[in-house]
């Protein structure tokens, strides 16, 4: 029989940071309210757009963190995710399907699962600013999502 055990991550991390000498604790990232709409139509007739937490790869990219739009064809064969807090030592970043998805989304167009995948996708910073988040980044994203009458976006944290 499997045992389960009760893990609380946040209290982990807290004990942790209190055990490197901080005596503030972290303050969690968090919405009162959640920011989600119904679809208002099929998802056959939507326009699916990406928003993903890696970078373009090219010089600006790797050196200025800013909010970039970047055409989804043709799929871009690397993107800058080096800085980025992933796994490296069990995983890697080279297969660019497994966290940008949109070779997966033409496929679901072309089958007719959805209406069309948004012409341009959008590379957000990794920020630890719960500030500049929300009121930086997250109103250019959702202009530019507005701009490119995307239905739909998918969130691809790395």
């Amino acid at each position: 029989m499997t045992e389960v055990y009760d893990v609380s991550y946040i209290e982990r991390t807290r004990d942790y940071y209190r055990a490197q000498g901080y005596e503030k604790d972290y303050v969690w990232a968090h919405n009162i309210n959640t920011p989600f709409t119904l679809l208002s139509k099929p998802l056959n007739k939507c326009n699916i757009g990406v928003i993903v937490t890696a970078m373009p790869d090219t010089e600006e990219g790797r050196t200025h963190r800013r909010v970039y739009s970047t055409l989804s064809t043709p799929i871009p064969k690397t993107m800058y995710t080096s800085e980025l807090s992933w796994h490296q030592s069990v995983t890697h970043t080279q297969d660019i399907c497994s966290f940008l998805p949109l070779e997966q989304l033409n496929s679901l167009a072309t089958e007719g699962e959805i209406g069309s995948v948004a012409h341009q996708f959008y590379s957000v910073p990794t920020e630890y600013s719960q500030r500049n988040t929300i009121e930086k980044d997250a109103p250019d994203v959702l202009n530019r999502c507005h701009t490119d009458e995307i239905d739909v976006a998918i969130l691809v944290p790395l």
